[in-house]
């Protein structure tokens, strides 16, 4: 299961409960955008197989006036990958990455005191989309965060993660150094 509910606690080191919030409700106007109802099955597929329910909080006509197509896209998508770096891959997001690294977040264990890198994160979203479309982004993703203009952390593995919410699915594919 994935409860973009929980994003708004701040749990994981690079997501406050404010970025939280927001992450969930794009997600959220995503989802219902494409006329999805709470416990839709998202499908995981490349590296990892599976299967989660999903489940957001109220959008509100407020909430969908907030928020812009591209905007609301790509940060619903963010909300969905933090998720899935958790369920998924074994990772929380520990920060986000700079503009022009490569990639958008950086993915790490969390311990008490110490949040290591320990790999890294690029997203994608695509609001209503086909297969031609997703498998374009992962392979555009996966060359963005190999460019030798931005090298940051080449010897980290690194993920692609490209959510499609029409359908919805989630493809994510690793990289490693």
């Amino acid at each position: 299961m994935l409860d973009l509910n929980e994003l708004p606690f701040g749990r994981m080191p690079g997501i406050t409960a404010e970025v939280g919030g927001g992450l969930a409700q794009a997600a959220a106007v995503c989802l219902e955008s494409q006329g999805h109802a709470q416990g839709v099955a998202l499908s995981v597929r490349g590296d990892r197989q599976g299967s989660h329910q999903v489940y957001w909080p109220q959008v509100t006509p407020q909430a969908q006036r907030s928020w812009d197509e591209q905007d609301t896209t790509e940060q619903g998508a963010a909300g969905v990958a933090a998720l899935l770096a958790q369920e998924e891959i074994g990772y929380v997001v520990v920060a986000r990455a700079n503009r022009g690294d490569g990639f958008d977040y950086w993915l790490g264990t969390q311990t008490d005191e110490v949040v290591p890198y320990e790999a890294k994160m690029e997203v994608s979203g695509i609001r209503n989309g086909g297969e031609s479309d997703i498998a374009r982004r992962v392979r555009e993703k996966i060359a963005q965060m190999a460019r030798p203009d931005t090298p940051v952390a080449p010897n980290l593995p690194a993920y692609a993660v490209v959510i499609e919410f029409s359908r919805p699915v989630a493809e994510i594919r690793e990289t490693k150094p």
